[in-house]
């Protein structure tokens, strides 16, 4: 491709470059007060970040993983417990039940918008008779909001909390209304592949309710109460004061930069568009946030060798469903209806090239070549 290749999917290190130095004024910040652990930076960033999701509070935690984590273990989720959720998502997210101690429960996802089928989920309720249980954790997947108004009527007819993982859905929304707002509490994942993300390791837990805020509040610093004391038993997964001025420094920039990305998918749409490939499709309530750009073909190695000739980067996310792995496949109960799709879908998923600092002819380029590869396969 003009004598070099594209940079992968969302490489953290263009992001870098592009805030290079703002991160260099938030490090020295940090740097001159001599504060690394739930210090200022971390408090300013919990309440801004609150602030542009659109809820009451915010909880600077170590991963997207161990968000998920404190947010079971606030609801009182655990063993003898069971949570839905899909098996087409990162392993973190079942990882995060059971690391709970809960069982986790999968249900199929709609092949469209990769995300959590309402239809299967109430399915499984009704024909559920395992663990007691408690709760749904819908994925936002590559930036697309799941159906939140069903999922959310169904679980609350049913009397289950509703914790989002928005790993992968940073500014997204659902009717002007941002992912993160729809459940008991939500999840964020500052990995640095992440549209917003960080140098290193972080997450966030939001939600509105007060007392679950507090709650993770101790959790996730020992169960302390006072320093030294804990209260009850708890864990340590803290964001640090340097990765917290790092994303305060990389915020404004979410909503421009998720613009882009959407620039971009528009122009892979336009390449596409006359070809057996078949693009994402969005809702039209939906405003996707583009993490991926995750198209469908039959022949998946095939496009995916094509392009890698041809200097382009492409991932696969995820290869093998979470309840095909060895080391979940005996600790998850498939849900009623069975997950048909979710394994067809990881045979034909591919996602192209696709971050903030791809330029036009660059993504052209890459939707050209996958165009090209598609009429020599029809």
């Amino acid at each position: 491709m003009s004598g070099r290749s594209p940079l992968p999917p969302a490489d953290p290190r263009a992001s870098y470059l592009a805030h290079r130095e703002a991160i260099g004024q938030a490090i020295g910040r940090v740097l001159e007060s001599g504060w690394y652990i739930l210090g200022k930076e971390v408090k300013e960033f919990e309440a801004e970040f609150s602030r542009y999701v659109g809820v009451k509070f915010g909880i600077g935690v170590g991963s997207g993983t161990e968000a998920l984590h404190l947010a079971l273990r606030v609801l009182g989720i655990g063993p003898n417990d069971a949570v839905i959720t899909v098996s087409h998502t990162a392993v973190a997210t079942v990882a995060a039940i059971d690391l709970a101690g809960a069982t986790p429960v999968l249900v199929d996802v709609d092949p469209e918008t990769f995300t959590m089928e309402p239809r299967r989920l109430e399915e499984a309720i009704a024909n559920h008779h395992g663990p007691h249980l408690r709760a749904v954790i819908p994925v936002h997947l590559y930036g697309h909001p799941a159906d939140m108004d069903a999922i959310t009527s169904i679980a609350r007819r049913h009397g289950l909390h509703v914790i989002e993982d928005c790993a992968q859905s940073h500014g997204a929304t659902i009717d002007r209304r941002m992912t993160g707002t729809w459940g008991d509490l939500s999840a964020f994942s500052f990995y640095p592949t992440k549209n917003l993300g960080a140098l290193g390791d972080g997450g966030a837990l939001l939600t509105d309710d007060a007392r679950l805020a507090e709650a993770a509040r101790a959790l996730r610093q020992y169960g302390w109460r006072e320093r030294y004391v804990s209260d009850q038993p708890g864990v340590n997964t803290r964001l640090d004061e340097l990765q917290a001025a790092i994303l305060r420094a990389k915020l404004p920039s979410l909503d421009l930069e998720n613009e882009r990305r959407r620039e971009l998918a528009r122009l892979y749409d336009a390449a596409l568009a006359a070809t057996h490939l078949t693009p994402p499709r969005v809702r039209d309530n939906v405003r996707h946030a583009f993490h991926q750009y995750t198209v469908r073909t039959r022949d998946r190695d095939g496009l995916r060798e094509f392009l890698r000739g041809n200097g382009v980067g492409t991932a696969v996310l995820y290869p093998v469903p979470v309840h095909l792995q060895r080391g979940y496949a005996d600790r998850v109960i498939i849900g009623h209806g069975g997950l048909e799709e979710t394994e067809a879908l990881c045979r034909k998923i591919l996602s192209l090239p696709l971050y903030p600092e791809l330029t036009d002819e660059q993504a052209r380029e890459v939707g050209e070549l996958a165009a090209r590869w598609s009429r020599t396969e029809a």
